[in-house]
């Protein structure tokens, strides 16, 4: 089993000291959040709280995914870092693309591209992009990202995007992982299809998740290395990592501060630091990892 560790809305100052102690400690990875804007009004729902609140974003410090990856990868010598999830069918591809080659190349293979469709639609108007068939428009994202960052010359032609070859230079000399997050029906098949991995945002619903995800990754006859990214509260404990383990899941993602508070982020560095310490003794020292 692998430990990601998950710290998001903090003061940014934060991130370097804690992406370091993360590593010291033993975790594997760490997951970026990812916003563009926080629209002012808006009737959209937020899908992961338990009654659509979306305000709980309103004033809290997102550093952009890419810009905070490198910069926590150059203060890093081993830990990965991952996006969860990049809002990816608002941006251009061809772009990401050589965003994610970038940092991968940089930071010697330690970048993974979780990505996810957006549930707002003024993400897509403020980017000028239609929300409609936003699931198709995401498919031809993730198939252009991963032509592009294989190397030598791609071209693509969808009902989207019509692409000359082209090629970007560097791309990192291991492929990145591009892993699917979402709990819908078509994220799950999407992840099962084309993704190296699913990653997992959290709630009670995971056996039937991975029991579903099990039945479509058999149908499309997913690679034996898929990636399994879940939160669950199985990973707070030895005899529950095991658990999880026999469910097949490969990477578990721990924070020890509710997000999900309009309230800011007011938990000192110093406990923040001793909490992620704390779970890497009692837990990741005790796992066989």
């Amino acid at each position: 089993m692998r430990f990601t560790y998950a710290e998001t809305m903090t003061d940014p100052a934060n991130y370097i000291p804690l992406a370091q102690a993360a590593e010291t400690a033993g975790y594997t990875s760490m997951v970026i959040a990812d916003s563009v804007a926080y629209p002012r009004d808006s009737d959209s729902t937020y899908p992961y709280t338990p009654d659509g609140s979306r305000e709980f974003l309103d004033d809290k410090p997102f550093i952009e995914a890419f810009v905070l990856s490198a910069a926590l990868a150059a203060a890093t010598t081993t830990l990965r870092f991952t996006p969860f999830v990049l809002k990816l069918p608002i941006r251009p591809p061809v772009l990401v693309a050589k965003q994610a080659a970038s940092v991968a190349a940089l930071s010697g293979n330690r970048f993974g591209l979780g990505v996810g469709i957006s549930p707002w639609p003024e993400d897509f108007e403020i980017m000028d992009v239609p929300f409609q068939k936003r699931g198709a428009r995401m498919d031809e994202c993730i198939d252009i990202v991963r032509g592009l960052t294989a190397g030598g010359y791609f071209e693509f032609q969808g009902k989207f995007y019509d692409i000359p070859p082209i090629k970007i230079t560097p791309v990192p000399t291991e492929p990145i992982p591009i892993l699917i997050g979402g709990h819908s029906e078509p994220a799950l098949r999407r992840a099962a299809q084309r993704g190296d991995g699913w990653m997992h945002a959290g709630g009670d619903d995971l056996d039937r998740l991975l029991a579903r995800l099990g039945e479509l990754r058999t149908e499309y006859g997913t690679r034996e290395d898929f990636e399994v990214h879940v939160i669950s509260m199985d990973g707070f404990t030895v005899d529950g990592v095991k658990r999880l383990e026999d469910k097949g899941v490969t990477d578990v993602i721990v924070g020890f501060r509710l997000p999900y508070t309009r309230e800011a982020d007011t938990e000192p560095l110093d406990r923040k630091i001793a909490n992620l310490e704390r779970f890497a003794e009692t837990v990741i020292a005790k796992s066989g990892n």
